[in-house]
């Protein structure tokens, strides 16, 4: 029997919500598509109902909110360049934006999205018969890591490029579920399970990201990649001091979450990036050998301090 395929462009966040609770085990919300196409296309992503959210205007404000710039979910990344708030005091954010994949595609995908954007892995990212031969690993059904040889723990790698900056800087998400909003850190909706790799209600939205204004930060971030269109990365890292001389760490791509390493400016810059290198649980599972990939995040994180003082 044929699988019935659906699709819906949803006016509202209630009627967004309303569609995915009644077919809560067939559907996938899209905005830019950037990300669940491509996975259609591999065969990664099998749902039959795609709830495509993307003419819901209020997912699409900008605005501050007391000491906090709120940006709405479906604000496309080209676009995050034209706030002259996130200019000012987050350029960061804009060079991790503009990092992403592609100009075509950066016209297209989503803030929000980009934080949702699946876990990646080399033995995982490929065609239904290129994984049917190689054999299905514990992403897509099967009972090992080919990565790692293990049975227990997937170690698909994390690959938000903006997460690891907006981590960085403290943000927040607002997240709409059932119709009931609360705020959360962004950090805290990220496992480590490369299966299952966000503790995230199916059915919840992202409505906006919060970011304070009153902290001041000086952000660095520098992204590892084969070329400087299209790749995921291979490394991503965001080093950032508030105005009260906190240090937040950020490491993406060399983990299945974010690794946060915090400390302040009078710790020894040393201590803290070993912690980094330690806290990454780095696999052969990219491009870049797992050997090469721990040395630069050493090599990143001293260049982003010496950028930093």
């Amino acid at each position: 029997m044929i699988k019935e395929k659906l699709y819906l462009k949803a006016k509202t966040l209630e009627q967004a919500i309303y569609e995915a609770n009644a077919h809560i085990d067939s559907f996938r919300y899209i905005a830019g598509g950037t990300d669940v196409i491509v996975n259609k296309f591999q065969g990664n992503e099998e749902s039959s109902y795609l709830i495509d959210i993307s003419g819901i205007d209020e997912l699409k404000n900008t605005f501050l909110i007391g000491n906090f710039l709120s940006i709405g979910s479906l604000v496309r990344l080209d676009d995050l360049k034209k706030n002259k708030h996130l200019v000012q005091h987050f350029p960061a954010l804009l060079e991790a934006a503009h990092s992403v994949a592609s100009p075509m595609i950066r016209k297209t995908a989503t803030l929000g999205g980009n934080l949702l954007c699946e876990n990646r892995c080399s033995f995982y990212n490929q065609s239904e018969w290129w994984r049917e031969a190689v054999g299905y690993c514990l992403k897509c059904d099967g009972d090992i890591c080919i990565a790692t040889g293990g049975k227990k723990n997937c170690f698909s790698k994390f690959v938000s490029d903006t997460a690891v900056v907006l981590i960085s800087m403290n943000a927040n998400i607002e997240v709409i579920e059932n119709n009931i909003s609360t705020i959360v850190p962004l950090e805290s909706i990220y496992t480590g399970d490369g299966v299952s790799p966000r503790k995230f209600n199916k059915t919840a939205i992202i409505k906006s990201i919060q970011l304070p204004m009153h902290e001041e930060f000086k952000s660095v971030y520098k992204k590892l990649r084969q070329r400087e269109s299209l790749e995921f990365s291979s490394l991503t890292t965001a080093v950032t001091i508030n105005k009260s001389g906190k240090i937040k760490i950020v490491l993406g791509g060399v983990d299945p979450k974010p690794v946060v390493v915090e400390g302040a400016t009078k710790d020894e810059k040393e201590e803290l990036i070993s912690q980094a290198i330690k806290k990454a649980r780095i696999v052969d599972n990219d491009v870049y050998s797992r050997e090469y990939r721990k040395e630069m995040i050493g090599v990143y994180l001293n260049r982003s301090f010496e950028e930093l003082v």
